[in-house]
């Protein structure tokens, strides 16, 4: 399975720094937003071409390693009985191919940095072989590759990334490479979850990151149902970085595309698409995490992943000159601050170790991810999506928040819930099939929100 790679017609020659992440991104901050792909293949000859068609694109672009489902639970005998039996998996399976060929693989993107995402709640071996390749970047965190997505007691996560970013920071370092890891914490669930929680989660997994010797780091955020709202997140979280993080700790944002259920035309994924990099442009975001129009059905070709970056490139440099949304720092983003820093704060006074400090504030309920089951989430919260577009809280359980924290209505039932899960992907599609494109589309806000069932 582990056969030799094609690299011939690599991109550019890489420089040292290029392969630091924050560097990378930092470097083109004010004129360009770096893109990047969720991609991953387990064909190592599939996954270059991928990595150099990445390297390629008329854009400012990152590489991405997509680790497989086998993997990020750490079953590498389950991962090589697949690749046997059926010849391929959903991602890369980076334990299985090793540190040799994925050096060898990650060569095709050039100068471009390569991140390795993966999704696992015990990470230690997927670091290894990636710092083994010559890489350095990564993402995740004990809570946001835990509560939503996995059955592993949060009290494992925590202890395992704990480790495992010691690890990573140490050995990067010894090697001369400075490490990068990106917190999961603005994508909790992908969607219906209000700002305040998803910025305020981003924020301390990037502590706990720093105190376990991480000094380069990037804040997430998921696109959700109001652009204004999503501009108020993003000025908060930027605020909330500079006012957390040390001065030495290297940082910048990075927004995803929605994370929920995706338009099922192609213009209506189009336009959500072109919408979440007009928001990154408008919010001085610097990377974005693409998607495709083909996600609402498959996984999508590298060419299709090549043309969402070029699309939402040129979408991002159009909107850094003229766009019907304010800056973020013209909006009013006092109140999602405010909700954020009283939920941190609260999480800092349990204890001075960050990951004692989270698994504190889940048990009482101060960190509270709505509709998620996962047995160490309180589940007492629950949010709405309001008459306006935005997402509120409907019930906020033992959250500390100010008392003039917005709200809806308290009862949410299970057909509301699910009108509220299909509420993006339904509008963008209708507005794809009026006729709404890219330039010039009504604007998602409230003058034309579509109601929200009671």
């Amino acid at each position: 399975m582990n056969k030799p790679v094609i690299l011939g017609g690599s991109p550019a020659a890489a420089t040292h720094d290029s392969h630091d992440l924050g560097a990378y991104v930092r470097r083109f901050a004010d004129t360009a937003l770096v893109v990047q792909p969720r991609m991953g293949m387990s064909d190592p000859e599939e996954m270059a071409a991928g990595l150099r068609a990445v390297a390629g694109a008329r854009a400012r672009t990152v590489a991405t390693l997509t680790i497989d489902a086998y993997t990020r639970v750490g079953d590498e005998a389950g991962a090589r009985a697949a690749l046997a039996r059926q010849g391929r998996l959903n991602g890369y399976p980076i334990t299985v191919h090793g540190p040799e060929l994925t050096a060898a693989l990650a060569a095709a993107a050039g100068d471009r940095p390569v991140q390795v995402r993966h999704g696992s709640a015990s990470p230690g071996a997927i670091f290894r072989t990636l710092v083994g390749a010559g890489l350095s970047a990564s993402e995740g965190g004990p809570v946001s590759y835990c509560l939503p997505y996995g059955r592993t007691p949060l009290a494992e996560s925590v202890a395992h990334w704990r480790d495992a970013t010691r690890q990573l920071a140490d050995e990067c370092a010894a090697l001369g490479r400075r490490a990068h890891l990106e917190s999961f914490g603005g994508c909790l669930l992908g969607q219906l979850c209000p700002p305040s929680l998803l910025i305020a989660v981003s924020l301390l997994e990037c502590l706990f990151f720093v105190q376990h010797g991480i000094r380069s780091v990037s804040l997430s955020y998921a696109q959700q149902t109001h652009p204004v709202q999503d501009l108020e997140a993003l000025a908060a979280l930027r605020r909330l970085a500079d006012t957390y993080l040390p001065e030495h700790v290297d940082r910048h944002l990075v927004l995803y595309t929605y994370m929920g259920v995706f338009p099922a035309t192609r213009a209506g994924a189009e336009l959500l698409t072109d919408r979440s990099a007009e928001l990154a442009a408008r919010a001085g975001v610097e990377r974005l995490i693409v998607k495709t129009p083909a996600e609402a059905h498959r996984l999508p070709t590298v060419s299709e992943n090549v043309r969402s970056l070029r699309r939402a490139s040129e979408a991002a440099a159009r909107a850094r000159t003229a766009h019907d949304l304010p800056w973020a720092h013209q909006t009013d983003y006092g109140g999602v601050l405010a909700e954020a820093t009283a939920m941190i704060e609260a999480v800092l006074e349990l204890s001075d170790d960050i990951g004692s400090a989270l698994l504190l504030a889940f048990r009482r309920g101060l960190l509270d991810v709505p509709f998620c089951l996962h047995r160490d989430n309180r589940a007492a919260t629950r949010s709405a999506i309001d008459a306006d577009g935005r997402l509120v809280w409907a019930d906020q359980g033992a959250l500390p928040l100010p008392h003039r924290a917005r709200t809806a209505e308290r009862r949410v039932t299970a057909a509301r819930l699910l009108t509220m899960l299909r509420h993006t992907a339904e509008q963008y599609d209708a507005w794809g099939a009026a006729g709404s494109g890219p330039q010039g589309a009504a604007l998602p806000g409230p003058q034309n929100a579509l109601p929200t069932a009671s």
